[in-house]
Formats: C-alpha cells, sequence, structure tokens
C-alpha cells in the first residue's frame, strides 16, 4: 500500500496560497493607508487623515506652549543679532525736528 498523508490537515499549496492571499491583503492595507502619508507611530497614538496625534512627539501645540516657543526664539534671536553687532541704542533719545515751513504757512493764512 502506498503511504498517504494525513487527511485532517491541509495540503502543502492550500497553505501557500492562503499565506499568499494574506499577504497580498496585508500589502493593500498598507498601501491604502499609506495615501494620506500619516506615519504608522503617528496612527497608533491617535491620528488620522484629518487630525494630528493627542500625543507623542507630533501632537499639536498648545497655546501656552507655543507663547513659550516665541518668546525663546525671540530671545534667541536677539542673542543672534547682538553676536552679528547689531544692537539698537536703548538710552538714544529719539527727536524729530519741525520745520520752519509750518510756521510760515500759518502766517500766510492769517488774512482779516
Amino acid at each position: 500500500m502506498p503511504s498517504v498523508k494525513n487527511p485532517n490537515k491541509p495540503s502543502k499549496n492550500r497553505l501557500a496560497s492562503k499565506a499568499a492571499k494574506a499577504h497580498k491583503e496585508a500589502q493593500k492595507s498598507s498601501a491604502a493607508g499609506r495615501l494620506s502619508k500619516i506615519d504608522k507611530s503617528d496612527i497608533y497614538h491617535g491620528a488620522r487623515p484629518g487630525l494630528m496625534p493627542t500625543s507623542g512627539p507630533r501632537k499639536p501645540l498648545s497655546g501656552k506652549k507655543q507663547r513659550k516657543l516665541e518668546k525663546k526664539m525671540g530671545y534667541a534671536l536677539k542673542r543672534k543679532m547682538e553676536a552679528e553687532g547689531e544692537v539698537g541704542m536703548k538710552d538714544a533719545v529719539v527727536t524729530e525736528k519741525k520745520a520752519d515751513d509750518d510756521k510760515k504757512e500759518e502766517v500766510e493764512m492769517d488774512i482779516s
């Protein structure tokens, strides 16, 4: 009698086709997720095509944090300008000269 394989399990061909099908479906779903250009790590943190993640490094900054960063950036800009030598004069008084033409025009307008 020829030897017969165990009939209670799927054949090699069935196993191979099942694995190929699963692989193909996984690739399709992965490609569909990549259309929106969202990283896998961001998706794990709740990001969706119109939403930012709620945690992690790419979450949106709060208003308070944004203000703090703007202050820090301003200070960094001041330091950079000081290093380049572009420092504004803090003690200088700004004066404006009035032209004498204004007075002459007033005199000419006085007609009695």
